[in-house]
């Protein structure tokens, strides 16, 4: 059967079935199931599953979003591989309420819940005989740590309730009872009822544009047909319009924000076929952006079809429209092939972060791409200081403990020195090649590197010694060969640094023009011991204590708040009660808190106030900082 008479069948399928997604038969799955790698560097420790025994194919869900109780409740249906002989499955949960398990025939299967482990959750062991369908009829707690409810006044509107999951890295299995491992992709379907008149959302093919009625609201039925790692299943319900953007793009927002939110993001479509040129064709179908209320903790999330974005790259200037580059190259990087474990998270980040670059590059330029290309480089260096520096074990690519900022800067730059040393079109042509040879799959560093010399290096003994690869991806700090992009520009942002450091006053800098990116090289070379009257003297010019732009905001904090500066405890108050990104938040709290009696009581105070409307990421980090 081919593809489209066979995803014609699903749909059907799904139309017709008189008690929801859960009827629906093995029919309407993917003749073979996306494989799980089997060395054992691609084990998930952070996960219970054994999928080399049983391992789950498909999920199929049908819940019910509650606004009074906060809880989604309903049945996951899964599909289940299993050898012959098996008679048990582990799932991943965390904090569910099991309230059953059946086979099709609603026949009840043994369950059990083991002990919770720390950011784990509990083992769901299921034993399902000879059974390959399981339904498990279940509710999530008001708490789920991948949820957020929102109150109407915690949304841009003020008008209705609103609900978001944001499931990287194992944060799912606190809504879906499956098996949450990057390594074990998994197609899926949902029906999902909620209150009239608010919209849902996924990051799938939505099969209701207009909802259906459903007992207690109405209903939408989504089904990704493609494989892939349960961290990208994700939800919004609320108070949401659409507009198109392009043929294939559009945005999903508040209708408040929904014309600023359009205007800023009218590149998409041109980003999309930007991409496309670079390493092949887009396979999910359409790629729409979700603008999310201000709490969403990341800047963005590439959800398959659906990024996730945070409304604070709405700047008006369009100058963090990268944010929107990097979520689509997730695309291929990250959604395409996927990590299988997270300590591999750099195959994700590190190889999008790359390709962000290359996106810009193509639609804005190359001097735009040098000079996000040099910031990285600062970024870099600033990462392995504070890591410890170039001997610590903890700058490994591979194998040091998780950190984010290394895997996009540290990653990346692997990905500059390929260029630099095989050239870009050789480069262009491995890198086209991996995406297809390893799409909708798994993979591991040591995959990675099979592949590199398979399809790169081809036995070439002097490039494989001058790329140094082992030494990159297993070693500490940065090797001898790691490219440094320069921009030309950001040289007179640096004399500008120089000379207000020198003493010249602010209103004498020329910045006429400058972007986001040249605001943040400056701000961020100033000294970080300035004086009161120096600091002044830059906010009197530059308004910065008000910048509606989170990046610069931030920058501006970072080096006000280290000299005490007091006019800014107010600016940090706004800026941390108006928006919840991580990236922001965290560390803008532990710079209040580095300043003692000064800052400390501040930050309490504000956090007291915040809190309700941050993200369980963002609450959990905070709540450690403040004990």
């Amino acid at each position: 059967m081919n593809f489209a008479i066979r995803l014609l069948a699903g749909i059907v399928a799904l139309l017709i079935a008189p008690t929801g997604v859960a009827a629906r038969t093995p029919v309407d799955l993917p003749a073979r199931p996306a494989p799980v790698l089997t060395s054992p560097e691609a084990r998930d420790v952070a996960s219970f599953a054994q999928p080399l025994t049983a391992r789950v194919t498909d999920v199929a869900l049908d819940l019910t979003a509650d606004f009074r109780t906060h809880r989604l409740s309903g049945t996951a249906t899964l599909a289940i591989d299993a050898k012959p002989g098996v008679g048990t499955i582990v799932l991943d949960t965390r904090d569910l309420r099991i309230d059953a398990v059946t086979d099709m025939k609603r026949r009840p299967l043994p369950f059990a819940l083991g002990a919770a482990v720390a950011d784990m959750g509990a083992p769901l062991t299921v034993t399902i005989g000879t059974a390959r369908h399981i339904v498990i009829r279940y509710a999530t707690v008001p708490d789920a740590a991948a949820l957020q409810w929102l109150k109407p006044e915690q949304t841009a509107g003020k008008r209705q309730p609103y609900l978001f999951s944001q499931g990287e890295p194992n944060l799912n299995r606190s809504w879906i009872p499956t098996q949450d491992s990057p390594g074990i992709r998994q197609t899926w379907s949902a029906r999902i009822t909620v209150p009239q008149p608010l919209t849902t959302v996924m990051s799938a093919a939505m099969l209701t544009p207009k909802a259906e009625p459903a007992h207690g609201g109405h209903a939408f039925r989504f089904r990704m047909d493609k494989p892939v790692p349960p961290y990208l299943i994700a939800i919004a319900v609320g108070d949401l319009k659409f507009q198109a953007l392009g043929k294939r793009t559009g945005v999903w927002t508040e209708p408040s924000m929904l014309a600023r939110a359009a205007s800023e993001l009218r590149d998409t479509e041109s980003l999309v076929s930007a991409a496309e040129s670079l390493y092949g064709p887009y396979r999910w179908g359409r790629y729409d952006v979700l603008v999310l209320p201000p709490s969403f903790p990341f800047g963005g999330m590439e959800n398959p079809r659906l990024t996730f974005a945070t409304p604070t790259f709405i700047t008006g200037d369009r100058s963090q429209i990268s944010l929107i580059a990097h979520e689509l190259a997730h695309s291929w990087s990250g959604n395409l092939v996927t990590n299988a474990t997270w300590s591999d998270s750099w195959l994700n980040e590190g190889f999008t972060t790359y390709f962000e670059n290359r996106i810009m590059e193509a639609r804005f330029g190359r001097a735009r791409a040098e000079i996000e290309a040099d910031l990285y480089w600062d970024e870099l260096q600033d990462r392995i200081v504070k890591l410890g520096g170039l001997t610590a074990p903890t700058t490994r690519l591979h194998g040091a403990p998780f950190d984010g900022d290394l895997d996009y800067v540290k990653g990346s730059n692997f990905l500059f020195t390929l260029e630099k040393e095989v050239g870009r079109a050789r480069l262009d042509t491995w890198l086209r090649g991996y995406f297809d040879r390893h799409a909708f799959q798994p993979q591991t560093t040591a995959g990675l590197l099979v592949d590199l010399r398979a399809n790169l290096v081809k036995g070439d003994t002097a490039l494989e010694q001058r790329l140094d690869l082992d030494a990159w991806v297993f070693g500490p700090g940065l090797p001898a060969n790691a490219a440094h992009i320069m921009s030309p520009a950001l040289a007179a942002v640096d004399a500008a640094s120089t000379a207000f450091a020198g003493g010249a006053f602010a209103a004498s800098l020329k910045t006429e023009g400058w972007t986001t990116q040249l605001w943040l090289r400056f701000l961020n070379r100033l000294p970080r011991q300035t004086a009161a009257a120096r600091l002044a003297d830059l906010d009197t010019a530059f308004a910065l204590s008000g910048s509606p732009n989170g990046e610069i905001r931030f920058a501006w904090l970072s080096l006000a708040i280290a000299n005490r500066y007091d006019p800014a405890l107010a600016s940090a108050e706004a800026f941390l009660t108006s928006q919840g990104r991580y990236k922001w938040i965290v560390p803008t709290y532990k710079a209040l808190l580095a300043q003692g009696d000064w800052g400390t009581p501040a930050a309490r105070r504000i956090y007291a106030a915040a809190r309700p409307g941050y993200h369980p990421i963002v609450t959990a980090a905070v709540d450690k900082l403040l004990k």
